[in-house]
């Protein structure tokens, strides 16, 4: 089984991934606007630019997939911090570039530290409000 990270944002979903994008390198394998939905085009206008979903892969079997709300539908966006993602990189060294890149803008919870079970580890909230925990094992890697 795989399982793959799905956020929902209120009209930022592009803005966002063109960051994770930055952070995590790649390209997107799929993009969708809501205006090429069948009848998207009936969308109040400020709703047809969102996004119906983007893909980008971030690892050999890992996507981070989004979606914009839309607003019309009745649909609404609660950030909090019931979820994060954990990301579980190969090295210290790209553990601290992973989370000094999704941290800038956003908000530290737990710098990166060695912690008491043995594992270096941080979390945060980025500048579009997702929560990351990025932990890396020595004998785990």
């Amino acid at each position: 089984m795989k399982v793959h990270p799905y956020l929902n944002f209120d009209g930022q979903a592009e803005e966002a991934f063109n960051f994770y994008k930055s952070v995590f390198g790649g390209e997107f394998s799929s993009k969708m606007k809501m205006s090429e939905a069948p009848d998207g085009d009936k969308l109040p206008e400020e709703d047809q630019n969102r996004l119906m979903h983007i893909s980008l892969p971030i690892g050999a079997d890992t996507i981070l997939m989004a979606s914009d709300i839309v607003q019309s539908w009745g649909q609404t966006l609660h950030q909090g911090n019931g979820n994060y993602i954990s990301l579980h990189p190969e090295s210290r060294e790209e553990a601290d570039r992973i989370f000094e890149a999704l941290s800038n803008g956003g908000e530290v919870e737990m710098p990166m530290e060695d912690q008491f079970w043995g594992d270096y580890f941080g979390s945060l909230k980025d500048k579009y409000g997702v929560f990351w925990m990025v932990n890396f094992n020595e004998e785990q890697s």
